[in-house]
């Protein structure tokens, strides 16, 4: 069974607010403490010096700090937090493109690009774009174009970042890794290859639209399908929709983040729609129908004699359906019984009459409340 990881900065004996330099000096002062020269044949001290060197990597990059910080070791697990492929690299950021909050209709963000496994080949950034749609959409569905503006493959060179004739050969440098290894004392620190600036090859002649890249930015137009169902902070994601890789590399992800409008009648609980309506007092009384609204129009709603204020009816299969299921919520309907404001004479009369033939035993609300005050104040 594999040991549980420690907090990060647990590891590196540092608080959660330190600078980057004060994580520098910890970290020199515990590798050389655990460092296998120095401990040969020591397993506990050699797996220590693997864990600082791991936590290093993750504080000393303001981005991977950032992602521990939110969501901890899951940032950095393969398949985690609902993104896609090609992460191989434990020490790469996971892409986690729902953290960081955008504006709403259409702020559109960039994120962290990384590299395709052990090729230096630099694959596209993932995308967000935060929508905005109606109650009615989310309920029954719908089909949305947004509009972004991105990197695409540069169309002169086809995303080679070649002109026509020439092509890309693998770097001398790194021979196509990307990084090459720099010694530093004991220490050996990967960095960006100086030649290739992290793409593994070299152009010849780099194409004049792009400069060599392979991608220009451009603005796209994207549909995209809302599932009915579908809630507030949803993910929906649009595989290669996000920037294209350096040179041909894997394009990233797009990510749209769904936000759904406050509703001016209903209020949303999972599949359940909440509502108020206005119930006049003499149908309260009398008893009879009146009119609801539901998503998809107006229901007639049967009311018994003697129904209270506050009191909730359920109409049933009218709420919000399941994602990709038949079923669907219920609305709920609580009643505010109306009293008019404006009476006439003859209303007055009428009312004053029914008032004094009405005894307790008509009013049953008000019969308990003061029933419990004699019990209070005796």
């Amino acid at each position: 069974m594999s040991r549980k990881k420690r907090d990060y900065y647990e590891v590196l004996e540092v608080e959660r607010t330190v600078t980057e330099e004060v994580v520098k000096r910890s970290y020199r002062k515990l590798a050389v403490k655990y460092h296998p020269d120095k401990n040969p044949g020591d397993h506990e001290a050699e797996d220590r010096f693997k864990e600082l060197g791991e936590a290093y990597d993750v504080l000393m990059d303001p981005q991977k700090r950032a992602a521990y910080d939110r969501y901890g070791h899951a940032a950095f697990q393969q398949g985690g937090m609902g993104g896609g492929g090609g992460f191989h690299d434990p020490f790469d950021l996971f892409r986690e493109v729902f953290g960081a909050g955008g504006g709403s209709g259409g702020i559109f963000d960039h994120f962290f690009g990384g590299g395709d496994s052990g090729s230096g080949r630099q694959r596209g950034s993932d995308l967000r774009y935060d929508m905005q749609i109606t109650l009615e959409e989310a309920s029954f569905g719908a089909e949305k174009e947004i509009e972004i503006r991105k990197l695409d493959a540069c169309e002169t060179c086809d995303g080679s970042g070649a002109q026509k004739g020439s092509k890309a050969v693998t770097c001398p440098t790194c021979r196509g890794r990307g990084q090459v290894v720099a010694s530093r004392g004991f220490f050996q620190v990967a960095q960006t290859c100086p030649q290739c600036h992290g793409s593994g090859q070299i152009i010849d002649k780099p194409c004049r639209s792009c400069q060599g890249d392979g991608r220009m930015e451009k603005t796209s137009r994207v549909k995209i399908k809302i599932p009915p169902g579908i809630d507030s902070d949803s993910r929906l994601r649009s595989s290669g929709g996000g920037e294209a890789g350096l040179r041909g590399s894997q394009p990233g992800d797009l990510y749209v983040v769904i936000h759904i409008k406050e509703h001016d009648v209903f209020v949303r609980d999972g599949m359940d729609l909440h509502c108020e309506v206005p119930l006049p007092f003499t149908i309260a009384a009398l008893g009879g129908e009146i009119r609801v609204p539901t998503l998809q129009g107006a229901v007639s709603l049967k009311i018994p004699a003697g129904t209270q204020g506050g009191a909730i009816f359920r109409v049933r299969g009218q709420g919000m359906p399941a994602l990709q299921s038949a079923a669907r919520g219920d609305i709920l309907t609580r009643v505010q019984v109306e009293v008019p404001t404006r009476l006439n004479h003859e209303q007055r009369e009428a009312l004053e009459k029914f008032s004094g033939l009405c005894g307790e035993d008509n009013s049953p609300i008000h019969k308990s409340f003061y029933d419990r005050l004699k019990d209070l104040f005796s």
